[in-house]
């Protein structure tokens, strides 16, 4: 009665998400460290880099937790259905 959750995504798509955010994260930071300012500056827009990071992670995971959650209500409806379906008898006949 239980499915299991299929993974949807592929190992080489994951791959390339990962090797493509390490290399944005690097790519950054090295344009704030050559940067022709001031270390003041270098400091507050490392710490932007950092903030945007950290809260990139934070908005993926609230949607991928929203996503399960309509996935196990999705599947808590369909097991519902599932047990009306094998319940119900089609040719039975009330009052007889």
């Amino acid at each position: 009665m239980t499915n299991a959750i299929h993974q949807q995504t592929t190992a080489a798509y994951f791959a390339q998400a990962v090797l493509s955010f390490g290399v944005s994260l690097a790519a950054m930071v090295v344009g704030v460290a050559y940067l022709p300012v001031g270390p003041w500056v270098r400091a507050f827009l490392g710490l932007g880099v950092l903030y945007v990071v950290t809260s990139a992670f934070t908005l993926a995971k609230c949607v991928r937790d929203r996503q399960e959650v309509g996935q196990v209500i999705s599947r808590v409806d369909k097991a519902r259905l599932d047990k009306l379906l094998a319940e119900h008898d089609p040719f039975k006949v009330e009052g007889v």
